[in-house]
């Protein structure tokens, strides 16, 4: 199978896929195609391979296409290479939950990482445009019932900022059926603790439990609304690569392109 043959397939199956065309040099016009666990053609050296490869990548993840420079064997300064990665992904999406001060902070970073945005809340009086006015969509309606029926992929990020146990506990039974990439919920340490007992209670298992991202965020120290929604979207960030969010000048792992077993 030729390598456009792969990508119309993967288009027609509307399975993510990205790719990636040498611009430059002797070797310009070379391809790559992307997918999430494989890799079928050349740029012209291995190293650029993989380095196009973890572009594509976290390209696919957010729905972006761009171009991109790297050296000849992938490194980040050297002989410039430029790339054009077109990445053919929906963007992901991302739920809120609770339409609080957070969630409008939520919202507007959910927007830059490149995220379709909705806002969901059962109280018509806090769930609207005007109180939220990044989100794609405000929608009134009870967190889990909504859930039930919304479109979930491995790429999607569930936010539950609700901080009420009537909307917490079934709409975190509803998310731990889901695919979900992220599931993060905001509260204490001690909110987060009767939250899985009443859920262990409930029939959901330890594993599942693990899942869920309690006290939602890196800790970085944040207070507002908005260096909340920071810690949270490094966590997705730091989740999606699998790294733990440590300084990265504390660190021994490459910064780009690698993806590394700092997590268990």
């Amino acid at each position: 199978m030729t390598l456009f043959e792969r990508l119309a397939e993967a288009l027609h199956a509307d399975r993510p896929v990205a790719l990636v065309t040498r611009i430059d040099g002797p070797q310009a016009g070379a391809k790559l195609l992307v997918f999430d666990d494989d890799v079928y053609g050349d740029l012209g050296t291995p190293l650029l391979n993989v380095a196009a490869a973890g572009e594509a990548r976290a390209l696919l993840a957010v729905g972006e296409t761009a171009t991109r420079t790297f050296g000849e064997d992938g490194e980040p300064v050297g002989v410039e290479v430029r790339l054009f990665i077109a990445a053919y992904a929906p963007k992901p999406v991302m739920y809120v939950f609770g339409a609080i001060d957070f969630s409008r902070a939520m919202a507007r970073i959910g927007k830059y990482l490149g995220y379709h945005v909705t806002v969901v809340d059962a109280r018509p009086v806090f769930a609207t445009k005007q109180r939220i006015p990044d989100a794609d969509e405000v929608v009134v309606a009870w967190p889990d019932e909504f859930l039930e029926k919304a479109p979930v992929d491995a790429r999607t990020a569930l936010i539950v900022l609700t901080h009420d146990v009537k909307f917490d506990i079934p709409l975190l039974r509803v998310a731990l059926r889901t695919e979900a990439g992220y599931i993060g919920a905001m509260g204490s340490r001690r909110t987060h603790a009767n939250r899985i007992e009443e859920l262990r209670a409930a029939g959901v298992a330890d594993a599942d439990l693990a899942r869920i991202s309690a006290p939602i965020g890196l800790d970085i120290g944040a207070r507002t609304p908005e260096e909340t929604a920071i810690s949270i979207a490094a966590e997705i960030i730091a989740l999606r690569e699998q790294r733990r969010g440590g300084r990265l000048s504390e660190g021994t792992f490459p910064v780009h392109n690698a993806r590394t077993p700092a997590l268990p």
